[in-house]
């Protein structure tokens, strides 16, 4: 069996004062990946033992980020995607700067995690957040012509009505978008699964996201918008996929997977 944890930690910094090295230690994951680590190289010294770690950090300074702690070595190591900005948007390349993707090549499949780019109050970065769906998507399916893939991370898309508390409400707000639904759907039908709607596809009120205001997740007025996504063929390989509400440190909480593909 594999285990795999997800976990935007929003500031890796901050979820060190709040126990995080204990937390790795209990899910005792064999991959650990992290979105939103907001720190730059050399700031941190978390060296859990028996894993390998991998880290991709923003230019800008307490931004964005990702990392990855493996027990396995990978093959291979990649940092971002190919990204090209859309001629009719006003974009230099940062969005591939933010440190935001990290794939690890495995002998049985692709890792890749991801911290997918917010579309922002008013929807400011919604055409750009559709410009990096789409190529994003197609970097994955490249990768899934090779191997199997597994994919991680805050995709932020609550995909499904019954993926957040007040739908109604939230109709044209960033992650509820009928545009970044409509990616999602595109994604999945491109031969990927959503893990934890293939276990549990009428749960409710399971959420992985809750604003830091109004008391939300004392309410448990959430969002699901973290995700283990996996090629269709992993199907038969998947044991089991959880979302750990319980578990406290930031605005987040960890989701995971388990299969019974070997880690090697």
């Amino acid at each position: 069996m594999t285990k795999l944890i997800s976990w935007n930690v929003n500031g890796f910094r901050a979820v060190m004062k709040k126990d995080f090295p204990a937390i790795f230690e209990d899910l005792d994951a064999d991959i650990f990946c992290i979105q939103e680590t907001k720190l730059q190289k050399g700031q941190h010294d978390f060296e859990p033992p028996g894993y390998h770690q991998y880290w991709n950090y923003a230019e800008r300074k307490g931004y964005s980020g990702t990392a990855i702690w493996s027990r396995v070595e990978p093959l291979s190591v990649t940092y971002d995607i190919p990204w090209e900005p859309p001629a009719d948007l006003e974009d230099d390349g940062t969005i591939n700067r933010e440190g935001r993707v990290i794939t690890l090549e495995f002998s049985n499949y692709y890792l890749v995690n991801v911290y997918t780019p917010n579309s922002q109050s008013e929807l400011a970065r919604l055409d750009l957040r559709m410009a990096w769906e789409d190529q994003f998507r197609t970097y994955l399916k490249q990768l899934d012509d090779q191997k199997p893939l597994i994919l991680c991370g805050d995709l932020n898309v609550a995909h499904k009505e019954i993926d957040l508390k007040n739908p109604a409400n939230n109709r044209r707000n960033a992650g509820f978008t009928d545009e970044e639904r409509e990616k999602f759907t595109l994604l999945l039908d491109s031969g990927f699964t959503d893990t934890f709607r293939h276990f549990y596809p009428d749960a409710t009120e399971r959420y992985s996201w809750w604003t830091y205001r109004f008391g939300a997740r004392k309410r448990n007025a959430g969002w699901r918008i973290d995700y283990f996504v996996v090629s269709d063929r992993l199907q038969s390989h998947l044991k089991d996929a959880d979302i750990h509400d319980s578990i406290m440190g930031s605005d987040h909480c960890p989701v995971s997977l388990t299969l019974d593909l070997p880690l090697k």
